[in-house]
C-alpha cells in the first residue's frame, strides 16, 4: 500500500509533457472561450395555435427568444394563465456566475499550462466536472420550481410539473422539447480533453519509471 501511494504522489508532482500541455491549452481555448457565442440549452414549444413554435435559447448569460425576442413575452404571457411565474433574466440567479465560472476555468487552464504539474491538471479536472453536475442539478431544480410553484388562483388550473430537461414531453396541448445547444457539447467535451491530457502524462510517467528501472 505504500509503495502504491508512493507512485501516486510521485505521479501527482510530476511535471506534464509538452503534448498534455497542447491539449490543455487547446481545449482551453477552442471549448470554453465560445461558450459565450452559443447557447448552453434550448427549449422549443408547439401548440396549434403556435404551428411554428416558440423558442427559447439559454446562454451562460442571457435569454434570447425566437421571433425577434417575443417568443419570450406569449411564453410569459401563457405562463400567467396558468399560474407560473414569468421568466425574467434577472430571476436566474445562474446566468450571473455561469459567465465568472468559465472566465475562472479558462485562467485555471492557462494555469496548468504554465506551472505544468500533474496536480494541478488533476484539480482542475475535478472542479470542472463538480461544476458540471452541479450546473446541470441547478437548472433541474430551476425547471422543477417553476412548474411546481402555480398560483392557486390562476385563470387554468392544471397539475404541477416539471418541464423536460432532455427530450420531448407533452403539457396540456403544448409538445415541448428540450436538448443541450452547442455550448453545453463543448463543455462537455471539455473534461474528456482534460482526461487525455491527463492519459499522455501518465504515460509518459510510466516511460519514464521503465526507464530509470533499466
Amino acid at each position: 500500500m505504500r509503495r502504491l501511494l508512493n507512485r501516486a504522489n510521485a505521479f501527482f508532482d510530476s511535471p506534464i509533457d509538452l503534448r498534455s500541455r497542447l491539449v490543455v491549452l487547446l481545449s482551453t481555448s477552442a471549448l470554453l472561450l465560445p461558450t459565450f457565442l452559443f447557447p448552453l440549452w434550448q427549449l422549443e414549444m408547439y401548440a396549434n395555435q403556435y404551428p411554428d413554435g416558440l423558442r427559447l435559447s439559454i446562454y451562460s448569460y442571457k435569454l434570447a427568444a425566437g421571433n425577434n425576442g417575443n417568443d419570450l413575452r406569449e411564453i410569459n404571457t401563457l405562463n400567467h394563465y396558468i399560474g407560473m411565474r414569468a421568466l425574467e433574466p434577472q430571476d436566474f440567479f445562474e446566468l450571473k456566475w455561469l459567465p465568472f465560472a468559465v472566465g475562472l476555468f479558462f485562467f485555471l487552464g492557462l494555469r496548468v499550462v504554465v506551472l505544468g504539474k500533474v496536480s494541478k491538471l488533476v484539480d482542475l479536472c475535478v472542479l470542472f466536472v463538480y461544476f458540471g453536475l452541479f450546473s446541470l442539478w441547478s437548472f433541474g431544480y430551476r425547471m422543477y420550481a417553476y412548474g411546481h410553484t402555480l398560483d392557486p388562483m390562476a385563470a387554468v388550473k392544471i397539475q404541477p410539473f416539471t418541464p423536460p430537461l432532455f427530450g420531448h414531453e407533452t403539457l396540456a396541448n403544448f409538445e415541448v422539447y428540450s436538448f443541450p445547444g452547442v455550448a453545453a457539447y463543448l463543455l462537455l467535451a471539455y473534461p474528456f480533453c482534460l482526461g487525455l491530457a491527463l492519459f499522455l502524462s501518465y504515460r509518459t510517467f510510466r516511460s519514464a519509471e521503465r526507464t530509470v528501472t533499466i
